[in-house]
């Protein structure tokens, strides 16, 4: 067995699944990395350009990020969902899938520095904002969720992963997580949500005090969720970062 990648001299902070394939969570929640421990023959599929390591027996394929398929027009299907899901989804074009007849280790970090949260489904919905989608083993569906009209105006996205199926689910965050139960009415930042589920809708709606409170209070655009349910938020603000380091580079 080879070696792990060097660990930081602090104790790291490990998170092991109850049930579902073996994985380690490290580093968190700050600067979050993801070991997944695959047996022999079982696949993760993760965003392009998360991993980290593995080990040299673990093979990695680059598949289209539509599912599997088979015959022209099954494949030039997966093509077309793959390209919507980059456009107007903000997702990749392609996934890499890991495996090995022998099992093996890989390692997967997101892009963002934050939290990795896992989620063992077991045939629920979960509901992701654009990005959020780490990595995954099991048999899941995946479809894309507008959010209306008003959404087309967030610097988030106007699209979400909707996810149904069974298996591990992994995904990711700006900052840290904050599982919010909700029985009621509940508005959420846009830009801090990560996902949701159970039995709730949303609209999408101005912060409050009309347009002048729109354009000029920096709150934006806001997600009134209906119903009971969890909501996942961001400690953080992607949208925010990105004004931030604009206001810094030269003219």
């Amino acid at each position: 067995m080879e070696a792990a990648p060097a660990t930081a001299p602090y104790a790291p902070q490990m998170v092991h699944a109850p049930s579902g394939v073996p994985h380690e969570i490290t580093h968190g929640p700050s600067f979050a990395m993801l070991r997944v421990d695959l047996p022999a023959n079982v696949e993760v599929v993760a965003e392009a350009g998360s991993m980290v390591a593995r080990h040299s027996h673990v093979k990695m394929d680059v598949k289209l990020n539509a599912g599997s398929a088979s015959g022209f027009f099954a494949k030039f299907k997966a093509f077309m969902i793959a390209m919507i899901r980059k456009i107007i989804g903000g997702e990749t074009f392609f996934v890499n899938h890991f495996s090995s007849p022998n099992g093996g280790s890989v390692w997967i970090a997101p892009q963002m520095s934050g939290q990795i949260t896992h989620r063992r489904m077991n045939g629920e919905t979960l509901t992701l904002s654009s990005g959020a989608f780490l990595a995954s083993v099991g048999t899941f569906d995946v479809k894309m969720k507008f959010g209306g009209i008003r959404s087309l105006l967030a610097k988030e996205g106007a699209f979400f992963l909707q996810i149904q199926g069974q298996g591990d689910l992994w995904f990711n965050s700006y900052g840290g997580v904050h599982a919010v139960p909700v029985n009621g009415q509940y508005l959420v930042d846009n830009g801090h949500l990560v996902g949701f589920e159970g039995n709730l809708t949303f609209d999408i709606k101005t912060a409050g005090g009309g347009l002048m409170g729109f354009m000029a209070s920096g709150e934006g655009l806001v997600c009134q969720f209906n119903g009971t349910g969890t909501v996942y938020l961001q400690s953080r603000n992607t949208g925010a970062l990105v004004d931030w380091i604009t206001r810094l580079l030269p003219l």
